[in-house]
């Protein structure tokens, strides 16, 4: 449903990303991984359509990004960015609401946009803070509510920058297994740091360093020590079950690997 080809993004004569290709399957949920500073986010906001590439294309189901037009790709997929901390005073549930927004282009909100907010938000366990402010919230809380914003917006394509950013573990996996179940009506890509929520939730992942793909496939296939210090520059031990998800633990320099 989605696919970028040698996609590359330069700025400043520096390029931030380069030559990079990826494919996501119908029902798949697909993880980017990588260092700070290694594209992450760059990749993520070409693949939204935010930022135009300088080389390369991006598809969604099948088109161009390019060729849809801002209402389709709205309703096409919803994006969860890091900047996600609004000054201005709207409620947690108007927050909420504003995924409804690309479906009133052309007519008037109704009871059905209603019960899809209050759905979303009792899904992500932040219906009891409906009322709050929205600058008010925690950083958990706030994102449980933008999390809703997105269910809302009913996507077929979701395209989430560190999600479980200021989550106790709790709502970190109570999250991604919502995330994780959405992602068979359509598609999940999915920014994280933590390298064993990735082996958990991703059906695939991908490994960025300094703008450029060093691997993409299972978690199993990627998530490997040697690859991993070449990436990350500290030494890893890889436990588990070889034929279930790998558990990768970063160790200092120096330590004996193993137990």
């Amino acid at each position: 449903m989605l696919e970028a080809r040698g996609l590359g993004y330069a700025t400043g004569g520096r390029w931030l990303l380069r030559g990079v290709d990826l494919s996501l399957a119908e029902g798949e949920f697909l993880a980017i991984l990588g260092p700070n500073g290694s594209g992450k986010t760059t990749l993520l906001r070409l693949l939204a359509g935010e930022l135009r590439p300088t080389e390369g294309e991006v598809f969604l189901l099948g088109r161009p990004l390019e060729g849809y037009s801002p209402k389709e790709l709205a309703r096409a997929r919803a994006v969860l960015s890091q900047n996600r901390k609004p000054s201005f005073p709207f409620t947690a549930y108007e927050v909420a609401f504003l995924g409804r927004l690309p479906h009133l282009w052309d007519r008037r909100e109704g009871p059905r946009d209603h019960a899809k907010v209050g759905e979303a938000l009792e899904r992500t366990q932040a219906l009891p803070l409906r009322e709050r402010l929205f600058p008010s919230l925690s950083g958990g809380e706030a994102m449980r509510v933008e999390a809703a914003r997105l269910l809302s917006q009913e996507p077929r394509l979701f395209l989430l920058d560190e999600p479980t950013n200021h989550l106790d573990p709790r709502y970190a996996l109570e999250l991604l297994i919502l995330f994780r179940a959405l992602a068979y009506r359509g598609g999940v890509v999915a920014i994280l740091h933590d390298l064993n929520l990735a082996a958990l939730f991703a059906d695939r992942v991908l490994l960025l360093k300094d703008g450029r793909a060093i691997a993409g496939g299972t978690p199993q296939d990627v998530l490997l020590p040697g690859l991993l210090e070449e990436v990350y520059g500290v030494p890893f031990w890889r436990l588990g079950d070889p034929a279930g998800p790998p558990l990768v633990l970063p160790i200092p320099k120096g330590t004996a690997r193993g137990f």
